[in-house]
């Protein structure tokens, strides 16, 4: 499946410039959402003023944890077929396999290298 609108959830300003960087190196028609706060993206999915195909979302960031949204979009009917993918810095095995237990389509653990990500991100977009 081609993914042509994506939401990304990360706390670290940083990484969301990096990210949308790579996105637009892909393909500069792809639309992505952004938002630092996963409850406030997850209301904003409920109440449908985002629309996505995709979510990439940071496993540690204050006020909801990537595993907190994932439990929670899973309660949502009309969210439960949009894929998730954990987007960390984070490499711990054990959690990468609980994160895929509650639901996560993949996990990814970021990258050093930018040319990394963007071939990562080519991988579920292409």
């Amino acid at each position: 499946m081609t993914y042509t609108k994506l939401l990304l959830i990360d706390d670290d300003e940083e990484d969301l410039e990096i990210f949308l960087s790579a996105l637009k190196k892909i393909d500069g028609q792809i639309t992505c959402f952004t938002e630092s706060n996963a409850r406030l993206a997850l209301q904003k999915l409920i109440t449908r003023q985002i629309a996505t195909d995709i979510i990439f979302v940071d496993l540690n960031m204050p006020v909801m944890t990537g595993q907190e949204f994932l439990l929670e979009i899973k309660k949502e009917d009309h969210l439960t077929d949009i894929p998730v993918v954990i987007f960390s810095t984070s490499a711990h095995a054990p959690t990468i396999r609980l994160t895929k237990e509650l639901g996560a389509k993949d996990f990814i653990t970021k990258p050093d290298k930018y040319s990394d990500l963007v071939k990562i991100l080519q991988t579920f977009l292409k």
